[in-house]
């Protein structure tokens, strides 16, 4: 059941069971965060390795502390810069948080949402939700109520209709070691953003035997279609000549005899726009049938650098 009834979400998440829940960035799986035996009917549906840690979602800074300590200076200036939002901080967890949610990690990974519904939803809950991206592990992240359907549609009770999540890309992630920030994935907020906050980070964005968060894996994000990604996209058109292309460019129209179906993620030039656009336009690409899509890489600055992220780990 697709339905705007938050009350009727609430329900349904005291009683244990898991939903689809709309935030600023993608669609979420959620479950209570506190609730072992909830949390793992998420892994279940998602077919989701259980070494790759969730993110908790709270309603408030202030409780923060009740799944976090130990937090540091930098965390705390960058929560209450991008809270509510698309930034997820990586701290130390208190000892109740279930290894499940961490992947039996001494850290957790939380947020604060900033979507009206998935704020609405926790106000009327006492515990937090953990909620990876709706969709089956590895596929292409879900920006509307639409997607999530098409994923779970016999496997899932009901999805919370926020609309088209607004950023339409995941949350960056930051987590600390030995006091040094260190970025774990690109997000809604570019690296540019972070460090004019707390100054220069670490970048460290790939692993593949014990993730410190999610998104860390090589290969992620991707369409069921054969997807090839490069700075010279007419170049792999001829390369790829004759087959049945489907093509995802940054800001153009480009013309070829083998182009079937063509996405343009910004028509003025708008990394914003690109990234909102992103995910809903690998949808509908890979709905079409088709032999191979080619994606042009975007200028690798500011949200360019998340979204060509996302392409790199969708070719894998």
């Amino acid at each position: 059941m697709i339905t705007k009834n938050i009350q009727l979400a609430a329900d349904k998440l005291k009683d244990g069971e898991i939903l689809a829940i709309p935030t600023e960035t993608v669609y979420g799986l959620a479950a209570n965060a506190y609730s072992e035996d909830a949390v793992k009917k998420i892994f279940d549906l998602k077919n989701r390795p259980n070494n790759n840690p969730l993110i908790v979602h709270i309603k408030s800074y202030d409780f923060l502390q009740n799944v976090a300590l130990d937090i540091p200076d930098a965390a705390i200036k960058l929560a209450r810069e991008f809270w509510p939002g698309p930034l997820t901080l990586v701290l130390k967890k208190q000892a109740h948080i279930p290894d499940l949610v961490t992947a039996a990690k001494e850290t957790v990974a939380v947020r604060m949402p900033n979507h009206p519904m998935s704020i609405a939803l926790l106000e009327k809950l006492d515990f937090p939700i953990a909620a990876p991206s709706a969709n089956p592990f590895g596929s292409i992240s879900p920006t509307s109520a639409e997607h999530v359907y098409h994923y779970f549609k016999d496997n899932l009770d009901l999805i919370l209709d926020g609309g088209h999540c607004e950023k339409g890309i995941e949350s960056t992630i930051i987590g600390f070691q030995n006091n040094e920030a260190i970025l774990y994935r690109h997000g809604s907020i570019s690296v540019e953003e972070i460090e004019r906050v707390i100054g220069k980070i670490k970048i460290m964005t790939k692993n593949e035997t014990a993730p410190e968060a999610p998104g860390m894996l090589s290969k992620h994000y991707a369409p069921s279609t054969k997807i090839f990604l490069s700075d010279d996209i007419h170049e792999l058109i001829k390369k790829h000549s004759g087959k049945k292309i489907g093509l995802l460019s940054f800001d153009k129209q480009i013309i070829g005899v083998d182009i079937l179906h063509q996405e343009i993620l910004s028509s003025t030039s708008s990394l914003e726009q690109a990234a909102y656009n992103l995910y809903s336009a690998l949808h509908r690409l890979d709905s079409y049938n088709l032999e191979v899509i080619l994606a042009e890489r975007l200028p690798n600055v500011g949200l360019g650098k998340t979204i060509n992220d996302r392409l790199e780990r969708a070719t894998k």
